[in-house]
C-alpha cells in the first residue's frame, strides 16, 4: 500500500494514502448526506468493523485538491468533543474520501421537532452553550468555520444531545496580520462583511451563531425573504425583529443575547468566549416553558427542498443585481465542494 505525505501543505498528523483499493479497506454502505462538495456515505472498516463516514469529493481541477488538503490541514488542528474528527485520507484521480468518525444521531433541529420531545428554553440554552464552545475553541486555534448553520449541527448518537459540528469545507485559517477577504456562504446565515467582500474575521461566525440562536428559539428565519437576493439584502441591513407570537414566551435575556450577536459592526459583536460568560447562556433551570415546534418543522422542510448549491450561487448572482457594491467574482472566491 502506498502513501503520500504533502508536508509544505498537511499536518503531521494525517498521511494521504494513494494507489490503494478503497473497496478492499471499507464496506460502502448508505448515502447519509449530499452538498456541494459531492455526498457522504456510511462505511464499516474492515480491519475494524466500525462505522465510519466517508466524504466524497469530487476533483476535477488542481484547486479543487488544495481545497481539500487545506480542509485536511484544518481538520487536523481541531481536537475537541464537539467538533467532527478527521481519520484518514485518500486521493484518487477524480476525487478525494476524507473518512471521519460516524455520527449517527442525526441533526439537532430534526430531533428537536421530533413528536415525543418537549423543547424548552433551558434546552436552547445547553445546545448554544456547546456551538459556542465549539466555536471558542476553533476560533482560539485561528480557526474560521465560515459555514455555520443547522445542518452542519448534529447530534453525537441517537440517545444524546451531545453536538457535533461538521464540514470544514469552507474553514479558513485567520490571522491578524493577513486580510481575508471571501465571497461564499449560505444567504440566511452568512454575515453582512462576507456579502460586502469586507474583511473577513472570527466574528463572521458569531453572526452565524445568532441566527442559529433566532431559528432554534423561534422556529423562523431572522432575514429570510422571496428570494435569495432580498435575503441578502436584509443581511446587509441587519433587518430583523422579535414581533412575531414565536417570541412571547421568550426571556428578554435570549433576545438580548441574540441582539448582541446581529450586529452589523464586527467588532460590536459578542466572541465566543464573551457568549459563554453572558448570563443566558449561564442562566440554571428555572420555568420549563414548552417552546413551540411548528414554525421549525416548517423551516426545516423548507431547508431540505432548497437546491444544493443555490447558497454558494447566490452570493454570486447579487454582483450582476447591483445590489451591493465591491463583490468578487464568486468564482474565483469560492470553495468548490
Amino acid at each position: 500500500m502506498a502513501s503520500n505525505k504533502r508536508s509544505n501543505t498537511l499536518s503531521d498528523l494525517v498521511v494521504i494514502e494513494k494507489d490503494v483499493n478503497f473497496n478492499e479497506l471499507y464496506d460502502i454502505k448508505e448515502d447519509i448526506g449530499r452538498g456541494r462538495f459531492g455526498l457522504c456515505k456510511r462505511v464499516v472498516e474492515m480491519s475494524t468493523n466500525k462505522e465510519k463516514a466517508a466524504k466524497i469529493i469530487r476533483c476535477l481541477r488542481p484547486n479543487d485538491r488544495e481545497e481539500v488538503y487545506r480542509e485536511i490541514n484544518i481538520m487536523c488542528q481541531l481536537k475537541h468533543k464537539n467538533l467532527v474528527q478527521l481519520d484518514k485520507a485518500f486521493e484518487f484521480a477524480k476525487e478525494m474520501i476524507l473518512i471521519t468518525e460516524f455520527i449517527s444521531g442525526g441533526e439537532l433541529f430534526e430531533r428537536i421537532v421530533a413528536e415525543n420531545y418537549i423543547l424548552t428554553e433551558f434546552e436552547c440554552i445547553l445546545f448554544m452553550r456547546q456551538i459556542c464552545e465549539a466555536v471558542s475553541y476553533m476560533h482560539s486555534n485561528n480557526v474560521m468555520h465560515l459555514d455555520l448553520k443547522p445542518e452542519n449541527i448534529l447530534c453525537k448518537t441517537r440517545n444524546s444531545y451531545d453536538i457535533k459540528i461538521i464540514d470544514f469545507g469552507l474553514a479558513r485559517g485567520y490571522s491578524r496580520e493577513e486580510t481575508l477577504k471571501i465571497l461564499f456562504g449560505t444567504p440566511e446565515f452568512v454575515a453582512p462583511e462576507i456579502i460586502n467582500y469586507e474583511v473577513v474575521t472570527p466574528a463572521a461566525d458569531m453572526w452565524s451563531v445568532g441566527v442559529i440562536c433566532y431559528v432554534l428559539l423561534s422556529g423562523l428565519s431572522p432575514f429570510m425573504d422571496e428570494t435569495d437576493a432580498k435575503t441578502l439584502c436584509n443581511v446587509t441591513q441587519a433587518h430583523y425583529d422579535f414581533e412575531d407570537e414565536a417570541f412571547d414566551s421568550i426571556s428578554d435575556e435570549a433576545k438580548q443575547f441574540i441582539l448582541s450577536l446581529l450586529v452589523k459592526n464586527p467588532e460590536e459583536r459578542l466572541t465566543a468566549d464573551e457568549c459563554l460568560s453572558n448570563r443566558w447562556l449561564k442562566r440554571e433551570p428555572s420555568k420549563h416553558i414548552p417552546i413551540a415546534t411548528e414554525k421549525l418543522k416548517k423551516f426545516l422542510i423548507r431547508r431540505k427542498w432548497q437546491k444544493t448549491g443555490t447558497a454558494i450561487l447566490a452570493l454570486g448572482r447579487i454582483t450582476h443585481l447591483g445590489l451591493t457594491k465591491n463583490l468578487m467574482p464568486i468564482d474565483n472566491q469560492s470553495n468548490n465542494h
